[in-house]
């Protein structure tokens, strides 16, 4: 079996700045601003994904899933031991179940979610005793940058909703 390729610190923060320019972007669409990759054992990738929920009205519109729905079709397969998903934000329990049912060898993310993170934050599906497979987790990989962001959308999207809010007169 096949490992997941070994990326050196220089290579991952690559990858992830790449992920927040995109995630940046994809804020600006009123999407939560979350960009995912998969990364084959030769280093190249095979499948991209942005949050899309609000604009499919989907709620399986999480960025991992949309990259490893990719990926699967491109390769022919739904078993990835020899890949690595990149994501800005921690994944959900949705997704980090998504995960490792699909094998994934390693997962790097970004930001913790400590709502709910799936591979650590609030629970550890990686490292579960339920779990069938474990896979290699990377956690915090620009942390700052990744988690400044997300705060920082939103506290925007807080702002616009208060803004738009009406709120009734009262009457004496």
């Amino acid at each position: 079996m096949t490992k997941p390729i070994e990326l050196n610190e220089v290579q991952i923060h690559r990858w992830m700045k790449r992920l927040i320019t995109r995630a940046e972007n994809l804020g600006k669409t009123g999407e939560v601003p979350v960009t995912a990759i998969v990364l084959d054992a030769q280093g190249r990738c095979i499948g991209h994904g942005s949050n899309q929920r609000n604009r499919t009205k989907n709620p399986l519109g999480h960025a991992e899933l949309i990259a490893l729905r990719q990926a699967a079709w491109l390769k022919k397969d739904w078993r990835f031991n020899d890949c690595t998903l990149i994501v800005t934000l921690e994944p959900c329990p949705m997704c980090a179940g998504a995960l490792t049912q699909a094998r994934m060898g390693q997962v790097i993310f970004g930001a913790i979610d400590k709502k709910r993170g799936g591979l650590g934050g609030t629970i550890d599906l990686a490292n579960h005793a339920s779990s069938h497979h474990y896979m290699k987790v990377v956690k915090g990989v620009m942390k700052k940058d990744a988690g400044q962001q997300l705060e920082t959308w939103f506290k925007q999207k807080l702002r616009k909703n208060s803004e738009n809010q009406v709120i009734p007169s009262q009457k004496d």
